[in-house]
């Protein structure tokens, strides 16, 4: 009867000490404690370019509070907000909240809840990582600047010498669609990566990246002029939509022996092409878009710890219907921007930069849009992406 009863005074004291061991600091900063991280983004701009989510004047850009830690062993999960301001108005938008996998095999992660498409490769970066004050215009007309949706991402890094990275995705599209009755399921992105590096100074990326939207096709047009929207009402979605958006991005950085607190030298260039975009009974009439394109390029060079410049030119085509009787005219557009900024940077958290634009609107009139911008980063920050 004493030995048994020791025996269960044992096992309490073994139970005791492995609660306190799983309740102990380290390991509640591991496991509950969030870390917490805020970017503060203001700027001022005179001039105004298309479909921008920022206005003229003083005002809030992309300012967020994030939240992140794992849950467990096996999941991690991650919360955005974004807190922006436009024409005296402040927007709070849950920009991601998810789960994601950290022990799955044979590399595989899978995503559930909201998060930033994995489509190209800026659109999966937050955006106060861009070295420009926007995003390209392409971004801009086929992505609304950076497209999060609610939905499901499976990716899978092969184990190969070469970096190589498959993932699919199958979202809701309520920000894609140009349909009231649209599919509950109604954009699926498959994108590939590839990444090596040329030399001990240099590595690249290429990517692939094909969107498939159930509800792009533009069936009917109602009274209002569809296509390029002049009067953008920051609703975040596509300026215009199709059937298939086809992309392909190639990123290549450079820095001396690999360190690139010193100096470094990144080149991206993206092209993405829209099709499927309106239905087939307008194929005949005047200027009937079939297809649209828009690309950029880019190079940011940073020559001290503090100091960087950066050349940025794209185009993005779109188009403009309204109704002439029983049938429809179009109107093709393109927009044309060139970019040129310098940015000093106070430290890794700190950054003020002073960006000029000069861009060609579809009327063919050019605008000179000069940017003064900080974005200034406190708490938890993330490494950013390749």
């Amino acid at each position: 009867m004493y030995l048994r009863k020791e025996k269960v005074v044992n096992k309490k004291l073994v139970s005791l000490a492995v609660g306190s061991i799983l309740v102990s600091p380290v390991f509640a900063d591991t496991l509950s404690n969030p870390q917490i991280g805020v970017v503060l983004d203001g700027y001022y701009q005179d001039g105004q370019r298309n479909n921008s989510e920022r206005g003229e004047g003083f005002g809030l850009g992309h300012t967020e509070l994030n939240m992140s830690a794992n849950i467990d062993d096996k999941f991690y999960g991650s919360l955005t907000t974004v807190i922006e301001t436009h024409d005296d108005e402040t927007e709070l938008l849950l920009e991601e909240a998810f789960i994601e996998t950290l022990t799955m095999p044979y590399g595989l992660s899978i995503r559930g809840g909201r998060f930033l498409s994995d489509f190209g490769y800026l659109n999966n970066q937050h955006m106060h990582t861009d070295s420009f004050v926007e995003r390209p215009a392409a971004y801009r007309t086929f992505l609304g600047s950076h497209y999060y949706d609610d939905g499901v991402r499976a990716n899978i890094v092969l184990p190969t010498d070469l970096y190589v990275k498959f993932g699919v995705e199958a979202l809701s599209g309520s920000k894609m669609s140009s349909v009231d009755d649209a599919s509950d399921v109604g954009v699926y992105t498959t994108t590939l990566k590839l990444g090596d590096d040329f030399s001990e100074s240099s590595s690249w990326q290429f990517g692939l990246s094909y969107l498939r939207n159930e509800n792009g096709k533009v069936r009917e047009f109602g009274d209002h002029d569809h296509g390029h929207d002049h009067d953008h009402d920051h609703s975040h979605g596509a300026a215009v939509t199709g059937s298939n958006l086809y992309g392909a991005d190639f990123v290549w950085k450079w820095a001396p022996n690999g360190n690139y607190k010193y100096q470094n030298f990144t080149l991206a260039a993206e092209y993405m092409l829209l099709d499927g975009i309106v239905d087939d009974k307008f194929k005949n009439d005047a200027e009937s878009p079939d297809t649209l394109a828009g690309y950029y390029v880019s190079g940011v060079y940073r020559f001290s710890p503090s100091w960087s410049a950066g050349l940025r030119y794209g185009e993005a085509e779109s188009y403009d219907g309204h109704a002439h009787g029983d049938h429809m005219h179009f109107t093709a557009m393109n927009d044309k921007e060139a970019d040129a900024m310098i940015a000093w940077d106070s430290s890794h958290f700190g950054t003020v930069r002073a960006q000029y634009s000069r861009v060609e609107n579809q009327s063919k009139e050019t605008d000179n849009v000069f940017t003064l911008q900080y974005v200034m980063t406190f708490g938890a920050h993330g490494a950013h992406a390749f």
